[in-house]
């Protein structure tokens, strides 16, 4: 049973024959309005969908509002398909303010403009009033500024560039928003207003050979398209130029459905008249169009509508064509799952369907087992179909309920957001080498980039890095050896020490640096061992409660926050003692996996402690807790500053006794007065913020109790995997759906910007924080927001006042009793208020930036757009860093960018702390990743050696690795030539790749995006991916050296010859293979300065493909030995 059988039904109702018959005649009767009555939730949809499907007309649905247009258009998109239903939204972020317009916006109008030109066949087109207010351009403007293509066309890249200029298109390197476009070789590359993607044209000769979108992140190739249009940014184009109604644009067929009519008028000239305000107030020196040229008001929109055939819910008594429906809205049960089985079977006696209909099969499953727990017979059938709206039909004799509305769960929708500019500044950008920066070779130690080099080796072209070092030493990296350097990241500003090639000092660094790495994993290690072996407790598998619990949380959980959640319980079901840190960007959904966490140890009987950092948080998590848990057995208390002593000593006193089943609390927690009864888990939040002597007094705690830590400044990538031997991880980079990204903007103290914005927030019904971190003046400046906003109730927060009246403080707040909170940072870590949306930041130059990231995560949390504001001095007052700070925050307005801030700001001090306080002196002078790379190896060796039979149980067993990398040296031309990838950063950026590529399978996925971005390889670039292979089979038999030069390939076999390298079968089989093939190569004895070494030696190899033959018959096969060919 699908959603496809009630639509049928529908189709099949009296009710929609009569509509399609009044449609049909409105065409030739006076009256065009037909009145809907008693459509509730989704039967709307339902309905509408069957209108458009029967009549093939064009049809325009116009909802009250972008939100409810949001929802009714993912409902239609389910019912018709994503093709044929198309968003048509408002361009401005506010009306009248034309500089804000919003780019993805603007495309997605242009998109329906398109559609609508193109002559397609009909679609719907979803909108709401501030979409209509607009004019738009006309259609002869629009065909004019419109290129087609097709495959196949023949047409000069000259005259494309050309008309891309007058389009006013940009050319880049490569291109990332709409409005650009770039040309390497035969390929070009467009991002035009008219698709959310762009274009990616490959030319043979003058005819275009293939066309496909392509993704702005990746740069690769999506899907084929055989014919494409470029339009220009439409909205600004033509200011100047003539405008019409988006209604004299559409077919003169097309049925329009209208929520309700007044309202739609009714904002419309509420709309114009802002504008003509707004109008007066521009300045007269420019030319603008009259308000009436741009906009639509009421009245006229009303006078073109009638033109149209009109369906409206409006009340309206005297309608000619009324048709009835009757449906009413799906009743709420509170999560009473009794009263929902009930209300089921109820109907289900009066002849009634039931049906659920469910946004995931996790949902569906959650009510199988829920019912199943109350053993009763319910009847129902499920749907994973999500809906806006449940309803009851008494014509249809149907029950539809949606489960986020059983579950009272926040439902969301999706709007093809144009463009999500994913913000590719990345990790990748981070690490971005420029000329003169610091970089640390691994054996030479820190030098200063100077840019890739062309070298001549007899004759040939190579490319190579350079790098300088003290008194004018040089020295050339092979692009082989890239792995070797990475950019130096010590503490911003202090240049590091340079020495001079060849000297101990480097050495010395490294060697004193690895062996601390190593005392300090050692010792992780250890308790790791020690945490293996002993029991702790085990939990019994989820109860219905803890399903019920889950189901009833009101958003839907990100992929990410699952297996989070799987891994959490996984760990407590086993007998060994949980030791689990979890990652996750601020508003990520951490506390609802410790809320589940927390209740699943309550459920087997346990007591739970929830450590956090800040007075302000445990206030919040006990308000939290206790709301999510309220439906459900457990008492849960908190320990703060805010507790008068009496309180302190009766909880203290409850906990004893097993009467609190969880108790939050800051470091309180681990005093020696504080006795548990029976303490089964312990979750630490923002575990960042604690000291050593905290988490020393935890460790005596934890002995074999389960700890769940939560943070969420995350600690880089590569280290937490090298220590993945202290304690399992778990990353959550998902943000949650409906996120909007957090509109950021860097201003000057400036009074109109702060009025604007409180009056526009406060008139979206939203809050605001104020941080102004001195207490001397913030009454002040609480003074000053008043006199600007005076209907708005202000209040003030900070440190130093006493606890009660801080605590009534931010109650109040979070009850929406005012509407600007100014205080000191005491917000930062986590004051959650759903309803503020802005948030400004004075003197933002101060902070560092996790704090300013923390403090922007305050806002933005509900479904609605947040402002952030950076109230800053100007940019030459502030120092180098607060000005690098800034700018970092203004591009990473992404959620989830918590990562690549922390990679900004806390590269030394984030990998310090998560070993203990000592490194940070070392990593200032080797740079972060060399450090990274070292502590690898240290673990890698304890793996080997001291732990060896640890990893073996755990990890299974190791081959053994004798080759840690294989040089190559050889003098046949290996690289990316200039004409091929002509930008140097990206030569660069691609080189390093390549050597992070460990298997034939991404190599060859290598070669395809290489061919896919910048057309076929050329010879030098293939031998380079040959280059490659050679490297590895040289590498599986033990070579730590290729040379190949003079038709010459030589193998350097490992210099100690203790090596146990000697006595493996791969030894063997390679004596094996010289023996039997005798005439191509010899295996020869050499004397050199360091003793005997053994080499392979090939002759007559004059190209790279004859090397990799020459080396094919040694390659192993996985796990399999090749037979010798004799």
């Amino acid at each position: 049973m699908s959603h496809s059988s009630i639509q049928q039904q529908y189709h099949q109702s009296p009710q929609l024959g009569k509509l399609q018959k009044t449609i049909a005649d409105s065409e030739n009767s006076e009256s065009k309005n037909i009145q809907l009555k008693g459509l509730v939730g989704s039967s709307l949809s339902f309905v509408l969908a069957n209108v458009f499907k029967d009549s093939e007309r064009p049809f325009l649905a116009i909802f009250n509002d972008k939100e409810e247009a949001a929802y009714y258009l993912n409902d239609l998109e389910r019912l018709i398909g994503e093709d044929d239903v198309l968003f048509y939204p408002g361009s401005y972020r506010r009306p009248y303010q034309i500089e804000e317009t919003d780019n993805a916006n603007v495309l997605l109008r242009a998109e329906v403009l398109n559609r609508i030109n193109s002559r397609k066949k009909p679609a719907v087109i979803v909108t709401y009033p501030d979409a209509l207010f607009e004019k738009v351009v006309t259609r002869k403007e629009l065909d004019k500024n419109t290129l087609k293509m097709k495959l196949g066309d023949t047409l000069s890249l000259d005259f494309l560039n050309e008309i891309l200029f007058e389009y006013k298109f940009k050319r880049v390197d490569f291109v990332t928003e709409p409005g650009e476009f770039s040309v390497r070789g035969g390929i070009v590359d467009v991002y035009s207003f008219s698709h959310d993607e762009p274009y990616r044209i490959e030319f043979f000769g003058d005819e275009i050979d293939s066309i496909r979108t392509f993704d702005v992140e990746t740069q690769l190739s999506k899907e084929k398209v055989k014919s494409i249009t470029i339009v220009p940014n439409m909205a600004n184009k033509f200011l100047t130029e003539k405008r019409q109604s988006f209604l004299t644009y559409v077919a003169s067929k097309t049925l329009v459905f209208a929520k309700n009519t007044d309202l739609l008028y009714d904002r419309l000239d509420d709309f114009f008249e802002k504008a003509k305000e707004a109008f007066t107030k521009l300045s007269k020196d420019i030319k603008h169009a009259d308000p009436e040229e741009l906009f639509m008001s009421g009245t006229e929109f009303r006078k073109h509508l009638s033109d149209f055939t009109l369906l409206t819910q409006d009340a309206k008594r005297n309608s000619e064509s009324l048709i009835e429906f009757h449906t009413k809205p799906q009743p709420s049960f509170n999560k009473k799952f009794d009263l929902l089985i009930e209300n089921l079977n109820g109907y289900r006696e009066q002849g009634y369907t039931n049906y659920i209909f469910c946004a995931s099969e996790q949902q569906a499953k959650r009510f199988h087992d829920i019912f199943e727990e109350v053993n009763e017979h319910v009847h129902y059938q499920i749907i994973v179909f999500p809906l806006f709206q449940g309803f009851v039909d008494d014509d249809q004799k149907l029950v539809c309920y949606t489960d986020h509305q059983i579950f009272e769960r926040y439902h969301k929708f999706h709007v093809k957001n144009g463009y999500a500019k994913k913000q590719a500044i990345t990790l990748k950008e981070l690490n971005k080498l420029e000329i003169g920066d610091y970089v640390t070779h691994i054996d030479h130690g820190i030098g200063k980039f100077g840019g890739l080099q062309k070298i001549d080796v007899e004759g040939k072209k190579q490319e190579a890095i350079k790098l300088m070092y003290g008194e004018r030493d040089i020295l050339y990296v092979s692009i082989h050896s890239l792995h070797k350097i990475s950019k130096f990241n010590g503490k911003d500003g202090t240049p590091p020490k340079i020495y001079k090639l060849g000297s101990g000092a480097w050495k010395k660094i490294k060697d004193k640096t690895k062996s601390r790495v190593k005392k300090i994993a050692f010792n992780l290690i250890k308790v790791y061992a020690k945490r293996r072996l002993e029991k702790g407790f085990q939990y019994n598998p989820d109860s219905y409660l803890q399903n019920e619990l889950e189901a009833s949380f009101i958003y839907e959980d990100t992929p990410d926050q699952s297996t989070a959640t799987e891994d959490v319980k996984r760990d407590m079901e086993s007998e060994r003692p949980m030791d689990r840190l979890i990652c996750g960007d601020v508003g990520f959904g951490k506390t609802e996996i410790a809320i589940r966490a927390a209740f699943k140890a309550v459920d087997n009987g346990k007591q739970v402690a929830i450590l956090v950092p800040t007075t302000i948080l445990a206030f919040q998590h006990h308000r939290t807790f206790t709301e999510r848990l309220k439906d459900m057995p457990v008492t849960v208390d908190y320990l703060n500053r805010f507790r008068t002593a009496k309180e302190k000593k009766d909880t203290i006193e409850r906990l004893a006794a097993g009467k609190v089943d969880i108790i939050i609390g800051t470091h309180q927690l681990v005093n020696k007065n504080v006795q548990f009864k029976d303490l089964g888990l312990l979750i630490v939040d923002e575990e960042q913020k604690f000291g050593v002597a905290v988490k020393d007094k935890l460790k005596s705690i934890k002995e074999n109790v389960d700890v769940l830590t939560l943070t969420a400044t995350p600690i880089p990538r590569t280290l937490q995997f090298s220590l993945m031997a202290a304690r399992d991880l778990s990353t959550i980079t998902t943000a949650p759906p409906n996120r909007y990204p957090i509109e950021s903007q860097v201003v000057r103290f400036n009074e109109e910007i702060i009025r604007d914005a409180i009056s526009y927030e406060i008139e979206r019904g939203g809050q605001i924080f104020f941080i102004h971190n001195r207490i001397e003046n913030i009454k002040e400046v609480a003074g000053m927001i008043q006199r600007l906003v005076p209907d708005a109730k202000v209040a003030v927060g900070h440190g130093q006042m006493e606890g009660k009246k801080l605590e009534a403080l931010m109650l109040g707040f979070m009850n929406s009793e005012f509407d600007v909170l100014v205080s000191t940072t005491i917000v930062e870590s986590g004051l959650d208020v759903t309803n503020a949306n802005t948030i400004f930041i004075n003197n933002a130059n101060n902070f560092g930036l996790s704090d300013l990231h923390q403090m922007r995560g305050r806002v933005g949390r509900g479904n609605k757009k947040a402002f952030c504001y950076f109230i800053t001095p100007p940019y030459e007052v502030m120092t180098n860093d607060a000005r690098k700070r800034i700018e970092a925050l203004e591009q990473f307005t992404e959620l989830g960018s918590g990562f690549n801030i922390a990679m900004k700001d806390l590269e030394i001090r984030g990998a310090g702390d998560l070993l203990g306080g000592e490194q940070s002196g070392f990593i200032n002078e080797i740079g972060f990743e060399t450090y990274q790379k070292i502590l690898a190896e240290a673990i890698d060796e304890l793996k080997e050696n001291e732990f060896k039979d640890l990893y073996d149980e755990v990890e299974g067993p190791h081959e053994k690795i004798f080759v840690k990398e294989t040089q190559i040296d050889s003098d046949f031309e290996l690289l990316f030539p200039d004409d091929y990838i002509n930008n140097i950063t990206e030569r660069l950026t691609l080189y390093t790749d390549l050597n992070q590529v460990k298997n034939e399978i991404a190599l060859q996925k290598f070669e395809a995006q290489l061919v896919d971005r910048f057309g076929e390889l050329p010879d030098q670039a293939a031998d380079l991916l040959n280059s490659v292979r050679i490297k590895w089979i040289a590498n599986s038999i033990g070579l730590e050296k290729i040379v190949m030069k003079q038709g010459k390939m030589i193998g350097y076999f490992i210099s100690d010859q203790q090596s146990a390298f000697y006595q493996t079968p791969n030894f063997t089989r390679v004596l094996q293979y010289v023996q039997s093939h005798a005439q191509q190569c010899k295996i020869k004895e050499k004397q050199t300065r360091n003793g005997l070494r053994l080499l392979l030696v090939f002759e007559n190899i004059r190209s790279v493909d004859r090397a990799y033959l020459a080396l094919k018959p040694f390659e192993i096969k996985e796990k399999q030995i090749v037979e010798n060919e004799i």
